[in-house]
C-alpha cells in the first residue's frame, strides 16, 4: 500500500492533463474530435482517457465543469487582488475566455443529451454569484454606475462575445472593454474608495 498516494497524485495528475487537453482540442476542432488526439495532446495512451472517461460525454461534461469553476474562482481571486471596478473588469475579461473556450463544446451542449441538461443550472449557480459579488463591491465603491442587473450584465457579455462573421478573435474582448467603460461613465469613487 505505500504506493497509494504515488497512485492517486498519478492519477489526478492524468486527469488534469486529459481536462487540459480535451479543452484545447475541443476548441480546436469541436467535440466530435477523436480520442486519439486528446490523449496525444495530453501525453496519455487512448486507455487512460476511456479509464478517466467512460463515455465522451462524460469528459465533456468534466471539461465544462472544470472551465466554470476555474472561472467563479478567479472572481475571488480577483477579488482579493485589485480594487473592485478593476476586479470586475478584469473578470468580465475572463469571462469572455470562457465563453470563448466553451464555443467548443457548444455542439455537445446543445444536443438535447439528457447527461448536458444539468449544465446551465451548474452554469449559473456558480457564475452568477461572482458576478454578483463583483458588480456589488465595484458598486459600493462608487466605480460602476449603481442600478445595474447583475444578470443582465452577464448576458451583455456573453451576447457581445457571439461569433461576427468577419471580425478578429480579440473583437469580443474589446467590445466587453466598451461595456466596462460605459458602467464606469459618471462615476466617482466612494469616500476612502481606491480609484480602479
Amino acid at each position: 500500500m505505500p504506493d497509494l498516494p504515488k497512485k492517486r497524485a498519478d492519477a489526478q495528475r492524468n486527469t488534469e492533463a486529459l481536462l487540459h487537453a480535451a479543452m484545447t482540442v475541443f476548441a480546436r476542432d469541436g467535440v466530435d474530435a477523436g480520442v486519439r488526439q486528446i490523449a496525444e495532446q495530453a501525453g496519455v495512451g487512448v486507455g487512460t482517457v476511456y479509464r478517466h472517461f467512460p463515455q465522451r460525454s462524460d469528459l465533456i461534461i468534466a471539461v465544462f465543469r472544470r472551465e466554470v469553476d476555474a472561472c467563479a474562482e478567479a472572481a475571488v481571486a480577483l477579488a482579493a487582488e485589485y480594487p473592485p471596478g478593476e476586479a470586475l473588469a478584469r473578470w468580465m475579461q475572463r469571462f469572455v475566455d470562457f465563453i470563448s473556450a466553451k464555443r467548443g463544446l457548444a455542439a455537445a451542449l446543445h444536443s438535447g443529451h439528457a447527461a448536458y441538461e444539468p449544465l446551465p443550472d451548474y452554469f449559473n449557480d456558480r457564475l452568477r454569484p461572482a458576478m454578483r459579488m463583483l458588480l456589488s463591491a465595484a458598486e459600493a465603491a462608487g466605480e460602476v454606475r449603481p442600478g445595474v442587473n447583475p444578470d443582465d450584465l452577464l448576458t451583455a457579455v456573453a451576447s457581445l462575445c457571439g461569433p461576427r462573421p468577419g471580425t478578429d478573435p480579440e473583437h469580443p474582448q474589446r467590445m466587453v472593454a466598451l461595456l466596462i467603460d460605459g458602467l464606469r461613465s459618471g462615476t466617482t469613487p466612494a469616500a476612502g474608495a481606491p480609484a480602479a
